[in-house]
């Protein structure tokens, strides 16, 4: 049977995410029927950290957080939204957008890559590539959007299709050159005055479960409902307590943010006006009390669920806070389904969590909070997997 009209316009439109019906129970993550697939005329845009893990080691992960976090920021500055399908990874970070916003992704992409060295002196793979070629390849690029609260959606990928984009970006296929230096992109909005979450059940847990190249598809749907099930009993839960994380004090990570700061010709003037909002969102979260049109306690209430902790892009990813004795269990199981060819996997375990936010504006609901391991998180565990045959 062929398509209708409005059946293949959706498919193509660059409304094809927008169009996208949305789910609210996360284990519906492994039902085929959520994902749609993207029109072929879409790209997707890759980030990653060289040698991130180096850089965790050496106590600089809020830096690699932030990097990472900063092409979601920047595209959503540029795009004047952050309803664009995006996974934010730790220590890269991943979209798809149609081929009428290709020029705007290849811009943004060199200009965080420039800002991202002459800020941490990292280097940020990016890369940019067309869907057709991902199917050309025998992949597919498929996405449902998961609504993490009544305010926030993020879009789950699936079909093997990212796996591969980010293999080939690593190889060097389909690279972009960063911008020249001085380039600052638009980040206003990325930043994060919270400190460090400790774990109410005893450690934080990243973990990353993906498909072997031979899996059944089946029996690995089938351990991921298993995962989530454990994940969701009474031994775990989100990293944060339902009050919200920690308040930092006023300038603990000020060098950070202030590197987001677009200074011109008059750096001290914008430096003062950062600190002098720091300290002034440090009182009114200290108080509690409301301020103009916010009100501290109903933003910690959208952050909390408005958490980006666990997602799912050609694999399963979270951070946890469980008891030791369920990571013990989750371990054992993942191992065993690693002897029977089902899955590989790696965990890492840490003493805390750690916020990396983007607040376009605080006194509205749809503000977005990206949760990794204080300790190296998803970069971590995925150090720790086994390579894929």
């Amino acid at each position: 049977m062929e398509p209708s009209r409005q059946e293949t316009d959706d498919r193509t439109g660059a409304d094809f995410y927008a169009r996208l019906p949305v789910f609210d129970h996360f284990s519906d993550l492994t039902d085929a029927r959520r994902y749609m697939p993207v029109p072929d005329d879409w790209v997707i845009g890759l980030s990653d950290i060289v040698r991130s893990t180096s850089a965790i080691q050496a106590g600089r992960y809020k830096e690699v957080n932030t990097a990472a976090a900063a092409v979601i920021a920047a595209l959503a500055n540029k795009l004047g939204t952050s309803e664009f399908p995006f996974v934010f990874g730790g220590d890269g970070a991943s979209f798809a957008l149609p081929a009428s916003e290709y020029d705007i992704a290849r811009e943004v992409l060199s200009a965080v890559a420039a800002w991202v060295r002459d800020a941490f002196d990292f280097e940020l793979r990016i890369a940019l590539v067309p869907v057709s070629e991902i199917r050309a390849q025998g992949h597919d690029v498929r996405i449902a959007r998961f609504a993490a609260s009544p305010d926030v959606s993020y879009a789950m990928f699936a079909g093997g299709g990212l796996a591969y984009a980010e293999r080939q970006m690593k190889n060097g296929a389909f690279a972009i050159p960063p911008a020249s230096s001085g380039t600052l992109p638009d980040l206003t909005g990325l930043s994060c005055r919270f400190d460090e979450i400790t774990p109410e059940r005893g450690v934080i847990l990243s973990l990353i479960v993906l498909p072997t190249p031979e899996a059944d598809m089946e029996a690995f749907n089938t351990l991921i409902g298993e995962v989530l099930a454990l994940a969701e009993g009474q031994e775990a839960g989100r990293p944060l307590s339902d009050k919200g994380p920690p308040l930092a004090s006023p300038f603990k990570g000020f060098g950070v943010e202030a590197k987001t700061v677009r200074t011109g010709g008059f750096r001290l003037l914008p430096l003062a006006r950062l600190a002098a909002g720091r300290l002034a969102s440090f009182m009114i979260f200290r108080t509690g009390r409301p301020f103009g049109g916010f009100d501290p306690a109903r933003y910690r209430h959208q952050l909390v669920e408005n958490t980006d902790f666990r997602k799912f892009d050609d694999g399963l990813r979270m951070t946890l806070d469980c008891t030791p004795a369920l990571a013990d269990r989750l371990e054992t199981m993942l191992s065993e389904a690693e002897q029977h060819g089902i899955a590989r996997h790696g965990l890492h375990r840490q003493e805390a969590a750690l916020m990396t936010c983007f607040v376009p504006s605080p006194t509205r609901a749809d503000h977005i909070h990206f949760v990794d391991g204080a300790m190296g998180g998803y970069a971590m565990a995925a150090q720790a997997m086994k390579p894929a045959v």
